[in-house]
């Protein structure tokens, strides 16, 4: 009976001893194995937004100087420029949202603008190929305050808030061969010019109709959009839109083109250079008798304030 108690216990020793030398051995494994990290998040960031505001201002004076000019002058421009850029699978939608408004003001010109305008564009694109989208595009684009020309030095009222403003409608092909360039163009286009102010609908500005306050044109249309940071410091954008009017003279494009190079000297201070450049069969204010279209050109340098958003 002794031995067997013996025996037993023994077989209970041996059994326990080589559980345990089991566990010793499975926690020796699990301790070699690679601690595993926090697995980092590679999905898709639908969304990219982001933009940029610039301040710039200039004030000069003088007096008894031998040299001429005015005796003081003062000038102020502002811009905003948001953009907001979606993608996601097949699908992505562009949109920007550019504002400008500057001012001056000297002693023998008095108060005049030198810059206004507010222009929305937006573009959704279902992807082809790595390269092309069918793309449908919509853009709004006018201006603010009240404008006036200055013939022989004579103020004339010319423009107002939606007087002119213009409506694009298009669907087409967009071709982005990288990602700085977008180039869209469409046969099928609409394009409406508003005319609010009823002194300048009553004229037939912009192509109304005398005392209509909108005409509708169909015709082609293109957009080329380049966009590129050449390093931490300068960056340039542009655009140009052409418009050719099936109803009348397509062989007059339509034609407008921003540009903007800015260049940061500071954290907060930059350079900027915009040029401007417009023409518009239907904007007859121009030549001898203000009544002949041109090209409308506007160039302005600053440096000031910039604050990335």
């Amino acid at each position: 009976m002794t031995r067997s108690v013996l025996f037993f216990l023994f077989l209970l020793a041996t059994s326990s001893v080589m559980a345990q030398d089991a566990d010793v051995r499975k926690l020796q494994q699990e301790s070699l194995r690679p601690v595993k990290r926090d697995i980092p998040d590679t999905g898709n960031h639908t969304w990219r937004t982001g933009g940029a505001y610039q301040l710039n201002i200039g004030q000069g004076s003088q007096s008894n100087w031998a040299a001429g000019g005015d005796d003081f002058s003062f000038t102020v421009n502002t811009s905003l420029r948001l953009f907001g850029f979606y993608k996601k699978d097949k699908h992505s939608w562009d949109n920007t949202f550019d504002v400008s408004f500057g001012y001056l003001n000297t002693t023998s010109l008095g108060s005049r603008k030198n810059d206004d305008r507010f222009d929305l564009l937006s573009k959704y694109g279902f992807s082809l190929n790595k390269r092309f989208n069918l793309a449908t595009l919509a853009n709004f684009r006018s201006q603010f305050l009240k404008g006036y020309t200055y013939p022989n030095n004579i103020k004339t009222f010319a423009s107002d808030f939606l007087s002119p403003a213009y409506l694009v409608l298009s669907q087409g092909i967009d071709y982005k061969p990288s990602s700085d360039l977008s180039i869209f163009i469409s046969p099928v286009t609409s394009r409406w010019v508003f005319v609010k102010d009823s002194s300048l609908a009553a004229k037939g500005e912009y192509g109304v109709q005398h005392n209509t306050h909108s005409i509708n044109q169909n015709g082609a249309f293109a957009t080329i959009g380049y966009q590129r940071s050449f390093n931490k410091m300068v960056s340039y954008k542009s655009r140009i839109d052409l418009f050719s009017n099936y109803k009348k003279d397509p062989q007059n494009v339509d034609v407008f083109m921003t540009n903007v190079l800015s260049a940061k000297v500071a954290k907060y201070i930059a350079f900027s250079w915009n040029v401007d450049m417009i023409y518009d069969d239907d904007v007859r204010l121009f030549g001898e008798n203000n009544s002949s279209p041109a090209l409308q050109f506007k160039s302005i340098i600053g440096i000031g304030l910039q604050v990335k958003i």
